[in-house]
């Protein structure tokens, strides 16, 4: 009765967008930022090292990854100076220099949404100012960490909100930084607000059009990781971020694929994702998400409920979770279980219940 319910909700819901009387849908749609890194005309143009530089839309990660390998210590250095922008957001770029040049590239930045991410010692491997910002920052020593760990945030994250004041494990550096402390010694955990998000709750938030474009994003930045030498990441997906890791599972570099908070992946079991990576799945029994009906219906919604024992992920234990923003908080289930995956030493027995 309750799943017959959610229909007749999600249908009258759908009804009611596609012939413009629902109210709630307004000015919040974004324009997902996709394309080359600014500064990109600049470095096409370029022929101070003799020959044409990786084109950043065309070139692989891997690609750029042997670029570099092949200048010397000195041409490596140059480049982050002349172009901060490109070397900064360039997946397949030494991580070393994309920390310079992002440095430099905040250094420079006139917006006061963005002083506090040039703060000595912060290693930001991506920063786009462009539009409402992109930004990626490590925790941990990702050059020797053995298991690397990627967080993807939902709604309402961007690089002017990255260090918003909230709870310190609610913002996607809060979440990585409390995931880090928690996995230990030989981790590494990237916070990556690196697509734009939905704003609210409306339209963009139940379709995928902005998770497409991010799906793209997350796993060229995947790719990035391991042709830098580093290892596959396991992938934690909140709320919206588990639609762009669904739309990009086929094709992202994953060890494991967690999901927490979701309203669905756009797929309708583990199967259909087409991941070799191992699925998890965690909800809170007081996460608003739950009243989201777990249907897709005239590209609204995004399909079954990834905690349903139907869709086939391993159930990560979240019942003290508290709410929506509360699954990396110290001392829960799920922040346990969530240490255990970015180690490699969880089991299905050790994460559910």
């Amino acid at each position: 009765m309750r799943r017959y319910a959610r229909t007749v909700v999600a249908f009258a819901l759908a009804t009611s967008v596609v012939t413009g009387t629902a109210g709630w849908v307004s000015g919040d749609a974004q324009q997902a930022l996709t394309g080359p890194p600014p500064g990109t005309t600049s470095w096409r143009a370029d022929r101070l090292l003799g020959s044409e530089l990786p084109d950043p839309e065309r070139a692989t990660p891997a690609e750029v990854a042997a670029f570099f390998d092949g200048l010397s210590i000195k041409e490596r250095q140059l480049l982050p100076l002349r172009h901060p922008s490109v070397v900064g957001n360039l997946d397949g770029a030494p991580l070393e220099l994309r920390y310079r040049a992002n440095s430099l590239a905040l250094a420079a930045a006139e917006d006061p949404r963005y002083r506090s991410l040039a703060t000595p010692g912060r290693q930001i491997l991506a920063f786009d100012p462009r539009g409402r910002g992109q930004v990626a920052e490590v925790f941990g020593d990702l050059r020797s960490a053995r298991r690397v760990s990627v967080v993807v945030p939902g709604s309402d994250n961007d690089a002017g909100t990255f260090d918003r004041k909230v709870a310190a494990h609610g913002a996607p550096p809060g979440m990585a930084r409390t995931l880090h402390k928690a996995a230990g010694p030989g981790t590494a955990v990237i916070a990556w607000a690196g697509y734009t998000t939905p704003v609210g709750v409306g339209v963009d938030a139940a379709t995928g059009r902005l998770a497409e474009a991010g799906a793209g994003r997350l796993t060229r930045f995947a790719e990035g990781l391991t042709a830098d030498g580093l290892p596959e990441p396991a992938v934690f997906c909140h709320s919206y971020g588990s639609v762009v890791c669904g739309l990009a599972a086929h094709r992202l570099p994953a060890t494991d694929l967690v999901v927490l908070g979701s309203p669905g992946m756009r797929a309708d079991d583990v199967g259909t994702l087409r991941t070799r990576a191992t699925v998890w799945a965690a909800k809170d029994p007081t996460d608003w998400i739950d009243d989201v009906p777990s249907v897709r219906f005239a590209g609204l919604g995004h399909g079954t409920d990834p905690t349903d024992p139907a869709f086939g992920a391993r159930r990560i234990p979240a019942e003290d979770a508290e709410g929506h923003a509360g699954y990396f908080a110290p001392g829960t289930d799920s922040l346990r279980a969530f240490a255990a995956i970015a180690r490699g030493a969880a089991t299905e027995e050790g994460a559910a219940r």
